[in-house]
């Protein structure tokens, strides 16, 4: 949490960009893993309500009334059950007051509230909503069935959090920098113990366990595999073999922010030439980003520049034919790059993403590309900013069903050489990613320390310890 400070000038800001209306916030409930008590640990509150009300307790609503500048907080206090079960929690006034609130009421008086704006014509902006309780609470509240809320939402409201939240405060890069420190002890774990015979889901548990341990937990599920064609592949219990290639796609959560790195590296610590080949090219799409991406530059436009050195490159190889620009255009690079280089990253992950990636990633004036494969992957397209934390995330994957499909209908055949192709489809995929600061003038990646991604140094940062 931050001072309390914090949070009256952020909801005075978004006051201020709403103009009028009653604005529901939900936090989040305890969603029970199979039975009542037993809940999924550890608890998640919802990312916007902490962003204005900070509070990390379950059972709470934020309530912001622009008409008459009031801010509400909604909930019940924890009765003595719950504090012999659970321990002391301080009462709803006291959370309030930690945040710059004067005004509480318990939650039955939610309905009431919100009877009274919808009586007075007021329009009442929410959210989309992800669970399904807040679902049913708000059918309940507005009388709008689960089925149409995600449409009904407030679409003014969603532009002015992702404008918010979009450009991180000095305060939220720091703490996103230190979520990046762990992910840099995470990896390096993961580096030390990639040998053969060893499985993978050893190696997820013990990059899971430096999250655990060093922060809040893991901002998404570690992937961890071999089968690197698999974009979001699971750890499974297969030993890692000679001569493969593993992906690490992992990161933390700290004091609410996140980090969210991937690593590739070859299972008997040597890259084959083949594979030395793809990694360069990997590489260099990578530390490219931060020649091209800064501020009022189109994170569109610095995916496509990456697509064309790839393209370029994949020429050199053999595995690709024909002009660079018409290839691109054609999609023809998606056979080994069939996402997007980047996403917004912050108090989620994938940042905001659910408000809907047409706000967050795009707007009026980047509109996203919904039919090309591939291009239709891309969840970050607008303009940069300074503030703005993108993840940087190229890759090449040899897809062996995508491959088949595309041969046999003579997709981009133009620019693809199949034959050549055929000698990689059991390679697996390489993808090197970090996070990315727009500064002012240009960009960086956060985190105090580099992960080791140049061949070099991961071959010397795996000599025994």
């Amino acid at each position: 949490m931050f001072n309390k400070e914090t949070y009256i000038r952020r909801r005075a800001e978004l006051k201020r960009l709403m103009g009028s209306g009653l604005i529901l916030l939900p936090g989040n409930n305890e969603s029970p893993a199979n039975y009542p008590a037993n809940g999924y640990s550890p608890f998640r509150q919802d990312s916007s309500f902490l962003y204005y009300f900070g509070q990390h307790r379950d059972g709470l609503v934020g309530v912001i009334d622009v008409d008459n500048d009031r801010d509400l907080l909604i909930g019940d206090d924890i009765d003595i059950e719950d504090i012999v079960w659970m321990g002391f929690v301080p009462s709803v006034s006291d959370l309030a007051a930690q945040v710059g609130i004067v005004e509480t009421a318990p939650m039955k008086e939610l309905s009431n509230i919100v009877g009274e704006a919808k009586k007075s014509g007021r329009t009442i902006h929410y959210l989309p909503p992800y669970r399904h309780d807040t679902m049913i609470m708000l059918m309940d509240l507005l009388g709008i069935h689960p089925s149409q809320q995600k449409a009904s939402a407030s679409v003014e409201l969603i532009k002015a959090v992702v404008k918010m939240r979009s450009r991180k405060e000095i305060q939220e890069i720091d703490a996103i920098e230190r979520a990046c420190n762990v992910g840099y002890e995470m990896h390096t774990k993961a580096q030390k113990l990639i040998e053969p015979d060893v499985t993978e889901r050893h190696v997820a548990s013990q990059v899971d366990s430096i999250a655990r341990s060093l922060a809040q937990g893991v901002s998404f599920a570690t992937i961890l595999t071999q089968h690197g064609e698999i974009m979001h592949g699971n750890p499974s219990d297969a030993k890692l073999e000679e001569g493969r290639l593993v992906i690490c796609d992992a990161g933390c959560e700290l004091d609410d922010y996140c980090s969210d790195n991937t690593r590739t590296m070859p299972v008997s610590g040597d890259f084959t030439q083949q594979q030395l080949e793809i990694y360069s090219i990997v590489e260099e799409c990578h530390d490219y980003v931060l020649q091209v991406a800064k501020p009022d530059v189109k994170y569109m436009d610095v995916h496509f520049a990456v697509c064309r050195l790839m393209t370029e490159r994949l020429k050199e190889l053999g595995l690709m034919k024909g002009d660079v620009d018409e290839a691109v255009r054609a999609g023809a690079h998606a056979m080994f790059f069939p996402h997007g280089l980047g996403h917004m990253m912050g108090m989620d992950v994938h940042d905001m993403e659910g408000l809907g990636q047409i706000y967050v990633g795009f707007d009026d004036e980047t509109r996203p590309n919904l039919e090309q494969f591939g291009t239709n992957c891309l969840r970050m397209g607008r303009r940069l900013e300074p503030g703005f934390v993108v993840t940087d995330e190229p890759g090449i994957y040899f897809i062996p069903h995508l491959i088949d499909l595309w041969r046999s209908q003579k997709h981009c055949a133009d620019f693809l050489c199949f034959d050549k192709i055929e000698a990689y489809r059991d390679f697996g995929g390489i993808r090197i990613e970090d996070d990315l600061l727009i500064t002012e003038g240009s960009c960086r990646f956060l985190g105090h320390k580099r992960i080791p991604y140049h061949p070099n140094d991961m071959e010397l940062f795996r000599l025994p310890f």
